[in-house]
């Protein structure tokens, strides 16, 4: 996996699926507070009048030229927990983004939000 503040370069550019088909324009990088690494994406998805922004996990990302390819398929990103494209996600919704793609949440020890956004 890359760096947080590789992916963050690649902010604009096309978010592929497995397939290489287009699901949208990564919006914004989630970095796991507890390593500070890249853990999730969000990409903007929907019909021009009503955007919003799906997480997608970055485990297994790969980069090319102009494109951020995810291992997961298009369709399951665009059913994915979205915020709307000025939105922030609540931390009661963290556990539920984690879920969806049956990966293990944890709070901090503090109770602190697992991700944050960069």
């Amino acid at each position: 996996m890359f760096e947080a503040e590789d992916i963050r370069e690649w902010r604009g550019h096309d978010m592929v699926d497995r397939d290489g088909h287009k699901i949208g324009t990564l919006e914004s990088v989630y970095v796991d507070t507890a390593t500070d690494r890249a853990f999730f994406a969000t990409v903007t998805v929907g019909m021009p009048t009503r955007r919003r922004l799906a997480f997608v996990p970055l485990s297994g990302a790969t980069v090319g030229p102009g494109y951020v390819k995810v291992a997961h398929s298009k369709d399951v990103v665009k059913k994915a927990p979205s915020i709307e494209t000025d939105g922030e996600l609540p931390a009661a919704e963290e556990p539920g983004v984690f879920a969806y793609y049956e990966l293990d949440y944890a709070a901090g020890a503090g109770g602190e939000r697992r991700l944050g956004r960069r």
